[in-house]
C-alpha cells in the first residue's frame, strides 16, 4: 500500500488483536446482557456516590438496596463502574463490593475514561461518565442524587461540572433531586437552558435543591406520573430534540430545614476557602462538611434522595417499554 493511502487512512495501522483489546475494554453483568437480550427496561447507576459520596459501610449497604428497588419496580439496574481497566455496565456482587470498599478507586469523568481504561487502573464513574457510557450502551434512564453544576464563584474560577456538557450532548432520561444546594443553582438553570437540556418537575412546580425541596427558583414544566415523563420522552424522538437529555427533577420528601442548611453551608465555603480547597475538591469538602455538621442529618437525606430516584427511573423505564 503507497504511503499516502496509509497516511490518508490512518485507522489502518490499528492491528486486529488492538480493537480485540480495545473490546475487551468494556464488560457487562450477566443481568444486564439477559436484560437487553429480552428487551426488558434498564436503569443506569452511576458509581462515585457509592466510592465517594457515602461513607463504608453503609454504601454498600444503600448500593444493594437501591438496586433491589430497582429490581422491585420491573427494571434491571446497571451500576456503571470501572475496574482494572475495564468499563463495566452492571455490577456482580463482588464488583459492588470492591468498588464500595477498595482504597484505589478514584473518580472518573469522560474524559479520565480512556487513561483509566489504557492503563488499566479502577475508577467510579461521575454523572458524567455514567450517561456517557450509558448511552453508548442504548440504555436512556439514569438515576442519580444531584446534579452538578455552576459553581459559586465561576464568573471568576470558570468552576463548571462537566455533567452540564455532558448532558446536553446524549439522549438521557435523568432523575435527580435538582442540583447540589452547594452550588450557584440560578446560573445552573441558566446554563440548562443555555444548553437547551429538558427540564420537568415531578410533582412540583419548583427547582429542588437536593437537600432542600425548593432552592427557590420556579419550574415552566411539571409532570405527575411516569407515564407523562414516557410520553415526553416519545415525543422527544418523534420531533427530534432527543440528542440532549431530559431531567426529571424529583424532590426529596422530608427535606433539611433551611435555617440549618444555610449555616452549614456558610461554615462549608468559609472552612474550604481557610482551607485553600478549590475546584473538584470543593464539592466532597462541603458534602463531609455537611454530614459532620448535621451530624448524619444530610447522609440520610442523600440515601433517601438516591432510593427515591430509582424507584421513579424503574417506574419510568417500565413505562418506556
Amino acid at each position: 500500500m503507497a504511503l499516502s493511502a496509509i497516511n490518508a487512512r490512518p485507522y489502518l495501522l490499528i492491528t486486529s488483536a488492538k480493537v480485540v483489546h480495545m473490546k475487551s475494554a468494556i464488560k457487562y453483568s450477566a443481568e444486564v446482557s439477559a436484560a437487553i437480550a429480552a428487551s426488558m427496561p434498564i436503569v443506569a447507576l452511576e458509581s462515585t456516590i457509592i466510592s465517594h459520596g457515602l461513607p463504608r459501610p453503609s454504601n454498600l449497604a444503600v448500593a444493594i438496596e437501591c438496586e433491589r428497588i430497582i429490581r422491585d419496580r420491573g427494571s434491571i439496574p446497571a451500576t456503571i463502574a470501572l475496574l482494572d481497566g475495564v468499563i463495566h455496565i452492571g455490577l456482580e456482587a463482588h464488583e459492588l463490593e470492591a468498588i464500595a470498599n477498595r482504597d484505589d478507586i478514584s473518580k472518573a469523568s469522560i474524559r479520565d475514561l480512556a487513561i483509566i481504561v489504557a492503563q488499566g487502573k479502577s475508577a467510579a464513574t461521575t454523572v458524567a461518565a455514567t450517561a456517557h457510557i450509558a448511552a453508548m450502551s442504548g440504555i436512556r434512564v439514569f438515576a442519580t442524587g444531584g446534579l452538578g453544576g455552576v459553581h459559586r464563584g465561576a464568573n471568576e474560577s470558570f468552576d463548571e461540572s462537566a455533567d452540564l456538557t455532558a448532558l446536553s450532548q446524549v439522549d438521557m432520561t435523568v432523575i435527580c433531586a435538582g442540583v447540589k444546594s452547594i452550588l450557584d443553582v440560578h446560573a445552573t438553570l441558566e446554563r440548562l437552558e443555555t444548553l437547551a437540556i429538558g427540564l420537568v418537575g415531578y410533582k412540583t412546580n419548583r427547582f429542588p435543591g437536593f437537600y432542600l425541596t425548593d432552592s427557590g427558583y420556579a419550574l415552566e414544566h411539571r409532570v405527575d406520573s411516569a407515564d407523562e415523563i414516557a410520553e415526553i420522552v416519545q415525543a422527544r424522538t418523534a420531533i427530534g430534540t432527543q440528542f440532549r437529555s431530559l431531567i426529571v427533577a424529583n424532590p426529596v420528601e422530608k427535606e433539611m430545614d433551611k435555617v440549618r442548611h444555610d449555616e452549614f453551608l456558610a461554615t462549608g465555603l468559609a472552612n474550604a476557602a481557610l482551607n485553600g480547597i478549590d475546584g473538584k475538591a470543593v464539592t466532597p469538602f462541603l458534602l463531609e462538611h455537611f454530614h459532620t455538621a448535621s451530624e448524619g442529618e444530610s447522609l440520610d437525606i442523600n440515601t433517601e434522595i438516591i432510593k427515591s430516584n430509582c424507584a421513579l427511573a424503574a417506574d419510568i423505564a417500565v413505562a418506556l417499554q
